[in-house]
């Protein structure tokens, strides 16, 4: 078995390991930085192609395409540049290079069933994410005429939301026909001919999201603006070079899926491993496999004759009737698998008595009474263990001391009806409790032989996958929601006991694999 510290540094998750998002932000943010691709020097340089664009915009200007105002950019102060970007490159605001504009108003009564799709930023989102959507609403081809006038969605523009969850984006096709709705979506229409892919990747960088996300913290509902977008700076590279970073990025994009995958298939193992390990512990302790038998060792036979002295006693003083003597034989083929020589097979009802917890009724919980009584149910129970709760029910002492239910040390207690995942959960009182009893949905398991190796023992081989399943088994449904466990069927359950001094060998090695895997 190795040392915990190389136990740990070989199965637990690198805190550091990028996951896939991650991995794809960091690719983005290398783009944007220049990093991503070699600078070119025969590139022409981001600011020709800014003068470019300004061109444009003049020319759409005069034709009444865009107001005089459009003009105005605001400069950029340094302390909006987050980062320096090679000498070829430019930092912009949007409004720069982009028009970003809203649609105009559709009422209600404009939608139809059919006509030319009307999205709303929930259909946008969808396209962004998958290319693909299912449309309900349309208005009419004439609608969409008149709306033409004023600007309508063209091949290269990019479509942002800007509602609801912020800055999913998706390029405009070239055989796409569509309107959208007023402020839920926003148009950048990309009259400079940008690579559109290249914006599209920006927007979804850290670098844009920390310009619009302090703005809609603390709002009831999150939105961005044409006012707010085109005050965002961007770090434009020269045309050819947008071409190569998307190109590398889209390179690369199908191998970040890839190990995205990977990555969260291997958290998932790691999560699960822990879980799987204990199972794993637990099965081989209860065929004998965990630690080797000595020969020495007081046989188990020795100890199973002590548990029916120990139940001649309980009788002699009242506590158990002598009918409660009688044991059945164990037939071959009740045992489910071989176990060492030196161990013997008992049933849990040769081991244990059994009884259900408090029974109580509504007005027994209206009485408000100083010190209550805390009740506990099947949802407090885990595999080993039992927690308390909030909303525990709570009732008078005096009621509950006249049934004794008061747990007490080295009693197990486990649902009698629960919900079909909860079965078979069982949990070890370890010390006194006068002031917590178990509902009478739950169902006391007390050892007649208390000695505190044995009950441990018991403890674990209660946690096994093979008790788990036997319980399952032998449950009956019970309601819509719910399952019962066959007392009798419980009590006929055979268990693997090892002698008493392999059972000590047996607790402590549980417990220090436990302790390595909890690292």
């Amino acid at each position: 078995m190795p040392q915990r510290a190389d136990w740990k540094s070989a199965n637990q998750p690198n805190k550091t390991t990028m996951n896939g998002k991650q991995l794809k932000n960091s690719i983005l943010q290398w783009a944007i930085q220049g990093k991503l691709v070699p600078q070119d020097p025969n590139d022409e340089p981001a600011s020709v192609l800014l003068e470019k664009i300004r061109t444009e915009k003049e020319r759409l200007v005069k034709e009444g395409k865009l107001k005089k105002k459009d003009l105005e950019v605001k400069p950029i102060a340094e302390d909006e540049i987050p980062f320096e970007i090679p000498k070829e490159w430019e930092w912009v605001r949007i409004k720069s290079i982009l028009n970003v504009y809203s649609a105009r108003r559709v009422h209600e009564k404009d939608w139809r069933k059919s006509g030319i799709p009307f999205y709303r930023a929930r259909e946008i989102g969808k396209l962004a994410d998958s290319g693909f959507v299912n449309n309900d609403l349309y208005i009419d081809q004439s609608l969409y005429d008149e709306f033409s006038k004023s600007g309508v969605p063209q091949a290269g523009d990019l479509m942002i939301t800007a509602v609801g969850t912020l800055g999913k984006v998706y390029i405009v096709n070239n055989d796409d026909l569509f309107y959208y709705k007023d402020g839920s979506v926003l148009c950048m229409n990309n009259f400079g001919g940008l690579n559109p892919q290249y914006l599209k990747f920006f927007i979804e960088s850290s670098v844009f999201k920390d310009q619009y996300q302090p703005e809609s913290q603390g709002t009831t509902v999150a939105t961005l603006t044409m006012v707010r977008v085109n005050e965002y700076v961007v770090p434009l590279p020269p045309l050819s070079e947008q071409h190569r970073i998307v190109a590398k990025i889209e390179e690369l994009m199908p191998l970040v899926e890839k190990y995205g995958e990977t990555q969260e298939a291997l958290e998932e193992w790691n999560n699960s491993l822990p879980e799987k390990l204990k199972k794993s512990i637990l099965q081989e302790a209860i065929q004998g496999k965990l630690v080797p038998q000595d020969p020495n060792d007081e046989p188990a036979s020795v100890l199973l004759e002590r548990i029916r002295e120990e139940k001649k006693r309980l009788v002699k003083e009242g506590k158990l009737k002598k009918k409660d003597l009688d044991v059945k034989p164990i037939e071959e083929e009740e045992l489910p698998f071989e176990v060492p020589e030196s161990w013997g097979w008992m049933r849990l009802g040769d081991m244990v008595s059994n009884q259900t917890g408090l029974s109580y009724s509504k007005g027994d919980l209206e009485k408000k009474v100083d010190n209550p009584i805390r009740v506990l149910r099947g949802g407090n129970i885990q595999n080993g263990a039992w927690s308390i709760k909030v909303d525990d029910v709570m009732i008078a002492p005096e009621f509950v001391n006249k049934q004794n239910l008061a747990l007490q040390k080295n009693t197990f207690i486990t649902p009698a009806v629960t919900s079909l995942e909860h079965l078979g959960k069982t949990a070890l009182i370890e010390e006194d409790h006068s002031d917590i009893v178990a509902g009478g949905f739950v169902l006391y398991l007390l050892p007649f032989f208390r000695e505190d190796t044995l009950v441990k023992y018991l403890s674990f081989f209660f946690q096994s996958v093979f008790y788990n399943k036997y319980c399952k088994s032998i449950a009956n449904k019970s309601g819509q929601a719910f399952w019962n466990i066959s007392r009798q069927k419980l009590m006929n359950l055979t268990i693997p006991l090892p002698p008493l001094a392999e059972q000590r060998r047996i607790v402590a090695k549980i417990e220090e694999l436990f302790d390595i895997i909890k690292l």
